[in-house]
């Protein structure tokens, strides 16, 4: 397993994730599900998802996160 550097926080890896352009712009972001888990924890990291009023999904081995607030809706083909 990968060593995680010592200046890599969880609120530091957060802030990256959510510093994203896409994310800024509103857009989606996916991150596995056990690098949420080994660098934020889920909790911290679906805290901050509520917190900005976004929302997300967990699919297999993802999270998918939509940075914004519009309603979701599933489709089918």
């Amino acid at each position: 397993m990968v060593q995680i550097p010592d200046h890599l926080t969880s609120e530091t890896w957060i802030k990256q994730v959510f510093s994203s352009a896409e994310a800024r712009k509103g857009g989606v972001v996916k991150r596995q599900v056990r690098d949420v888990e080994r660098l934020a924890g889920r909790d911290a990291f679906l805290r901050e998802i509520e917190r900005r009023g976004f929302q997300a999904v967990q699919n297999g081995r993802h999270f998918v996160v939509f940075c914004n607030d519009l309603p979701l809706r599933r489709v089918r083909a």
